[in-house]
């Protein structure tokens, strides 16, 4: 049984083409330069121009293919995420538009989504006595 591979992102896609084109366009140039170097014909300069180009045009299409995939990745990932694994988008996660919506507004006064207002100077929630308690002690 077979795994079944994920589609290529379009940008993805097409950039590899275009570098299998360019390719393929190079191969051909060498094909040329050697011939005309076995006949000694005057096409051997044109066909190593050629060739040339061609193959830095298939190292610029090879670039374009990694930074396109890193894009695709990025635009994969979840906002503010630090590793490509971590929070993925996929069908059943939300826009980031539509998630900051569905928060209830803070109203002046109000504590916000926790059930505690947050104490101290990191901010952080209080401990298991709650806010403002003191640890009671003991009575004789």
């Amino acid at each position: 049984m077979s795994a079944k591979r994920r589609r290529l992102p379009d940008e993805v896609r097409s950039a590899a083409v275009r570098a299998v084109v360019c390719l393929a366009c190079t191969l051909v140039g060498l094909i040329v330069a050697v011939l005309a170097s076995y006949a000694h014909s005057g096409a051997l300069t044109p066909a190593l121009m050629a060739m040339g180009l061609g193959v830095f045009g298939t190292a610029w299409c090879l670039l374009e293919i990694l930074i396109s995939r890193q894009i695709a990745a990025q635009r994969a990932r979840g906002p503010h995420s630090a590793s490509p694994m971590a929070g993925g988008r996929g069908p059943a996660a939300l826009p980031p538009a539509q998630s900051q919506a569905r928060t209830p507004p803070v109203r002046a006064g109000h504590p916000g989504p926790y059930p505690y207002p947050q104490t101290g100077a990191s901010g952080g929630v209080p401990g298991p006595g709650g806010p403002g308690r003191q640890p009671r002690l003991p009575t004789a």
